[in-house]
């Protein structure tokens, strides 16, 4: 997430802020509908169907970050890639937010709607304040520090209590860090060599993390021939609203076409927001006061969503390598800020 936030810099987004916003609105809005209109008519419940819509629109920054460093690759189209799926798990969250808040009507449970709206509105907006100040922090910490170890220490203990904070607080630990990152990207230049430094630490966090993900698979997903209709259907729908919408949007953005064919590609992979956005509807207040089988649905919400992780972040980095040798093109302007950052480092 902290990485991620670095793609928020001033001077990528007045290139191509606006065409990122519609990429991303075309995008989220094509797999919402597609995905909630398939799953419908497999026979899934309205309500369930419409939030597993909205988990679809989530796409995994850490795959993106990990093959674009593996690979060494800068350029457009990864300035692209990053801002299009930061601004998308954003509204990802969002939209989950609202969805989430009024969905106990929809399945019969009593909540009240607005207060469920403001307090995600209120989550979103304190999340959004704590990353602002830890970047500030941590941008204050180490501006005239020069030693990389002490960075390193700085830095790791910026975000550990950025990310403590967040998660005692019941806040979005991914929006406040993709904050952080932006604050310290836009506060000065220099902060590049934070990210350089922190670079090696990020293979055994990923590995890990697909790890701890596997262990919350249910095999019984591949066994049950509905709950495996269903989990394809997801896959696949999903799969193919991503490719079309990142493609209409960069067709109504006035993209060019290397990066319009091949953008959609990279936004398959599909892992922490997703998986915590599912937890999240187990565990949700409204939820407690469904029936018993709408209670199951619920469980096989989860395991198809830890499918659509499995597979997806089986073919999601191979699809990524490719799009990335065939959508990035070498821009000038990109060189010449590769190399007053190498300058600042």
């Amino acid at each position: 997430a902290l990485a991620i936030g670095v793609e928020f810099s001033a001077s990528k987004l007045r290139r191509i802020g606006r065409a990122t916003v519609v990429i991303n609105l075309v995008q989220v809005a094509v797999t919402l509908v597609l995905v909630t209109g398939v799953l419908v008519l497999l026979g899934m419940e309205f309500p369930f169907a419409l939030l597993l819509g909205a988990v679809a629109t989530a796409t995994a920054p850490a795959a993106s970050v990990a093959v674009a460093q593996a690979m060494r690759a800068r350029g457009k189209f990864i300035d692209y890639i990053h801002s299009v799926i930061a601004l998308g798990d954003a509204g990802t969250l969002l939209i989950f937010g609202l969805i989430l808040s009024f969905i106990g009507k929809l399945l019969g449970a009593t909540t009240d709607g607005s207060a469920d709206l403001l307090f995600a509105l209120r989550e979103v907006a304190i999340s959004l304040l704590l990353g602002l100040v830890g970047g500030f922090v941590l941008h204050k910490l180490t501006r005239k520090k020069k030693g990389q170890n002490e960075i390193l220490i700085l830095t790791l203990g910026v975000i550990f209590l950025c990310t403590a904070t967040a998660i005692i607080f019941h806040l979005s630990p991914l929006l406040s860090n993709m904050t952080m990152g932006c604050v310290l990207i836009n506060l000065s230049a220099r902060n590049h060599r934070l990210f350089r430094i922190l670079e090696p630490l990020t293979p055994p966090l990923y590995a890990l993390f697909f790890v701890i993900a596997g262990t919350e698979l249910n095999l019984e997903v591949f066994i049950r021939r509905d709950l495996a209709l269903m989990g394809g259907a997801y896959i696949l729908v999903r799969g193919v609203g991503k490719y079309y919408g990142a493609w209409l949007g960069c067709a109504v953005g006035k993209i060019p076409n290397p990066i319009r064919a091949n953008l959609g590609w990279c936004m398959l992979p599909q892992a922490g927001v997703a998986l915590g956005l599912v937890l999240l509807i187990q565990t949700s207040p409204v939820m407690q006061r469904l029936s018993e089988s709408q209670v199951a649905v619920i469980n096989d919400m989860v395991n198809i969503v830890l499918m659509s992780v499995f597979v997806n972040e089986l073919i999601g980095p191979p699809l990524l390598k490719m799009a990335i040798l065939k959508g990035n093109q070498p821009d000038p302007e990109d060189e010449e800020e590769a190399e007053e950052e190498e300058a600042f480092v």
